[in-house]
C-alpha cells in the first residue's frame, strides 16, 4: 500500500480556564468533547479532546487547560490561525450566532474563492471559518471514509454545524524548506498561492485537514507555540514516518514543534 500523509491528525494549543474552554467550544461552535484525559507529563492538568461525534482525524483540536497561564502572542514559528470548513450556506448563521453570542467576529472577505470569517476564542487564539463547498469527483468509498460526522447534541444544527479542519495557516520567516519537507517528503503539493500566502495540499482526494498555508513574514517576531501533527491511514506507516522525518528534519525548520516527535527548528530562508 501506498504511504501517504491524509492531512492533518489534529492540532493542539494550551487553554486557561478548562470550563471557559469548555463553554466556548462545545456551547458556542458545537463541537463534541470526545476524550477527557490529562497531561502525561504534567497529571494534574486536564487534557480535552473536541472534535466530531466520531473524533474522525482531521476534525480533533485539543487543549491543555493551565488556570492562570499567561496569555501568548502570535508571531513567526507557529500555526497563525486553525481554519475550519463551514457550508456556504452557513456563512450568515455563524455571523448572527457570533453576534448574539458577543463574540467579535468579522468577514474577512474572500480567500482562494472562499469566504471567510475570522474571530479569536477566549484566550486569543485565532480561528477561522471558511465556506468550502463539498468537493466534487470524489468516490463513494472516499467520500463514506473521509466523512464527518455531526454530534447530534450540538446546539448547533447540523446543517451549520462545523465540517472538520479547513486548513492551518503557518506563520515563518521564510517558506521555502519548509515547503520541500512538505512537497518531497510528504506527497504535498503546491497548490495556489497570492502575495505572502502559500498553499499546499495532501495527495488524498478528499477529507478534512488536507491544506497547510505557508504564511511568509520575514519581519516577523517568533511566537508563542501550538502543535500539529498529520494523519497517516495507517498505524504501521508511523514508524516509517518518523524515520522519514529525521532523515529530513535538516530541510525542515519552519515550526517550533514536533512531527512525530522530531524538535524542528525556524526557517529562515528568503521569502
Amino acid at each position: 500500500m501506498e504511504k501517504r500523509i491524509a492531512g492533518l491528525h489534529h492540532i493542539t494549543a494550551i487553554a486557561s480556564d478548562p470550563q471557559r474552554n469548555l463553554d466556548f467550544y462545545i456551547g458556542l461552535l458545537g463541537l463534541r468533547l470526545i476524550k477527557r484525559t490529562v497531561n502525561f507529563d504534567d497529571p494534574g492538568t486536564y487534557h480535552f479532546y473536541f472534535g466530531d461525534a466520531r473524533g474522525t482525524p482531521g476534525t480533533i483540536l485539543t487543549f491543555f487547560p493551565w488556570p492562570g497561564a499567561r496569555r501568548g502572542h502570535r508571531g513567526v514559528g507557529q500555526i497563525e490561525a486553525t481554519a475550519f470548513a463551514i457550508s456556504p450556506d452557513s456563512i450568515g448563521y455563524w455571523l448572527d450566532r457570533f453576534k448574539e453570542q458577543h463574540v467579535t467576529a468579522e468577514k474577512t472577505g474572500t480567500r482562494f474563492g472562499e469566504d471567510v470569517i475570522r474571530f479569536a476564542d477566549p484566550d486569543g487564539l485565532l480561528l477561522e471559518l471558511v465556506a468550502s463547498p463539498a468537493e466534487a469527483g470524489v468516490s463513494p468509498a472516499n467520500a463514506r471514509r473521509f466523512a464527518t460526522q455531526s454530534w447530534t447534541n450540538s446546539p448547533v444544527p447540523a446543517e451549520h454545524s462545523l465540517r472538520g479542519f479547513h486548513s492551518v495557516s503557518a506563520a515563518l520567516e521564510g517558506y521555502e524548506r519548509t515547503a520541500k519537507l512538505l512537497t518531497e517528503s510528504f506527497g504535498y503539493r503546491l497548490a495556489e498561492e497570492s502575495g505572502n500566502r502559500f498553499r499546499f495540499v495532501a495527495p488524498t482526494e478528499s477529507g478534512p485537514g488536507r491544506i497547510v498555508d505557508l504564511l511568509c513574514m520575514p519581519d516577523g517576531r517568533a511566537g508563542q507555540t501550538k502543535r500539529w501533527k498529520n494523519s497517516a491511514p495507517i498505524c504501521a506507516f508511523l514508524r516509517g514516518w518518523n524515520q522519514r522525518v529525521r532523515r529530513s528534519k535538516k530541510i525542515f525548520h519552519g515550526f517550533r514543534r514536533r512531527i512525530n516527535n522530531v524538535a524542528t527548528g525556524p526557517d529562515t530562508s528568503s521569502c
